[in-house]
């Protein structure tokens, strides 16, 4: 998860706050330095951090808490509100026809982010090209074509050429009929001037919608005086912090790069292409204090599940059809929306201080890869009518998924479990009809 340990100590917090047996000013002033102690520990500047834990000290002990709230959660909220306005204001870049112009250093993942990108708005209906303008660090071109090669996404470049402006020029021509247009700049190790002169010029002809600039969260505090001088030179609409799952020092790239006034637009939460994350500040902090996330969850299920194939399992479970294909299918739903450890994260409370170390999440994911590989050692008769999976049966099955006995038992206890479940939800007869009218008159979006 990203900034797992600050997320910790500040889930922390919210505990100490949930178990006192009253909540007075000494609560407050304790809270308040455990506050500083973690932020500090992410690298968030100092005075920041001071200002930060002076306003939920001054909120806390002054404000009244709204009708029907307790001033425990008066308190919680006002730690909320405070660390979501360190972040900044969100911005979304929107889902539709533009050119996006990406900038930065070497070495900051400004290439592969490019790819994210061009993978994020494909995988949300847009028609997007990729345009190769990278002309000085070899084998760019050969590593944007492979990412554009993984994700379905063409890509305009020429490997031998050295004039950034003729490429970009004839990939505007070339991606004319294009919904978003994505530009890889040249990077240096340091923004000299004749890095600033080849954007300027390609901006000149491109005319980018969006100039985004990519930083690596492990530079901490320093992303905000990189931000700042890549504004004045080229005029910076949006920055992408790359690394953010790994990083102890990304609470300072995120709180530096905020307070430059230049709009964090997403984060790169791991290695793979689909870890990019659009940032929007009260999610980010909602997850972090284990409030969840539940619209990230959904826009993520979205991406993941066609509708289409959603609306036909959810109507077969309603139906009362509930066989090992259906439970099949959503597991394959599951896995498809990426690692379990991150989806859990977005459910509210799953991050509060001990849940996590009773749900081995590890083992969980395994545990599933499992039985679907068990399950893909089935016939079609033994998916749609388990019950006829005995003795003689299980061992074939397990011999076929090279697993032991007693975990084709293990899947089969599962599934009667499950089938009980759904069973039992769908007993509620009114539910159902109602439920039903709406998928037949196409009212219900399953997705939402």
């Amino acid at each position: 998860m990203v900034l797992e340990g600050l997320g910790k100590s500040l889930r922390d917090v919210l505990n100490k706050i949930a178990k006192a047996s009253s909540i007075d000013d000494n609560l407050v002033k304790e809270v308040t330095r455990d506050i500083q102690r973690a932020l500090l520990q992410a690298d968030v500047n100092v005075k920041l951090v001071l200002d930060l834990t002076k306003e939920v000290e001054r909120r806390a002990s002054q404000e009244k808490p709204p009708a029907g709230m307790s001033l425990r959660e008066h308190v919680i909220k006002i730690i909320y509100e405070e660390l979501v306005k360190v972040l900044g204001q969100p911005k979304v870049i929107p889902l539709s026809k533009q050119t996006i112009m990406m900038v930065g250093l070497y070495g900051q993942g400004k290439t592969t982010t490019t790819g994210k990108l061009a993978r994020f708005f494909f995988k949300r209906g847009l028609k997007v090209g990729l345009i190769a303008a990278d002309v000085h660090r070899p084998a760019a071109y050969d590593q944007l074509s492979q990412i554009g090669l993984k994700i379905g996404v063409p890509v305009f470049g020429d490997p031998q050429a050295k004039d950034a402006t003729k490429i970009v020029r004839d990939g505007m021509k070339h991606f004319h009929n294009t919904d978003v247009v994505i530009i890889d700049t040249s990077g240096r190790h340091a923004l000299e001037g004749d890095l600033i002169k080849e954007i300027k010029d390609v901006a000149e002809i491109a005319k980018p919608n969006e100039r985004i600039l990519v930083l690596d969260a492990t530079t901490g505090q320093q992303a905000g005086p990189q931000a700042q001088a890549f504004h004045d030179a080229v005029n910076v609409t949006s920055v992408i912090l790359t690394k953010m799952d790994g990083s102890a020092k990304g609470g300072g790239a995120l709180s530096a790069v905020a307070k430059t006034k230049a709009s964090i637009v997403y984060i790169g939460t791991g290695e793979h292409l689909e870890d990019l994350e659009p940032f929007n500040p009260e999610r980010f902090i909602s997850r972090m204090l284990g409030m969840g996330d539940i619209q990230s969850l959904l826009e993520k299920a979205k991406e993941s599940i066609s509708e289409e194939e959603a609306l036909e399992t959810t109507k077969k479970i309603m139906s009362g059809h509930f066989t090992l294909k259906e439970m099949y299918k959503q597991m394959e739903m599951l896995t498809n929306m990426g690692p379990l450890k991150k989806l859990m994260a977005m459910l509210p409370g799953f991050g509060m201080p001990g849940l996590q170390d009773k749900i081995n999440i590890e083992e969980s994911q395994k545990r599933l890869a499992s039985y679907r590989i068990i399950m893909d050692s089935m016939t079609d008769a033994e998916m749609e009518e388990p019950k006829l999976i005995k003795s003689s049966r299980i061992n074939r099955i397990a011999k076929g998924a090279g697993v032991d006995p007693k975990e084709v038992r293990e899947l089969l206890h599962q599934f009667n479990n499950s089938k009980k479940a759904v069973k039992g939800f769908m007993g509620n007869r009114k539910l159902r009809r109602q439920l039903m009218k709406q998928f037949e008159s196409g009212q219900m979006d399953v997705n939402q």
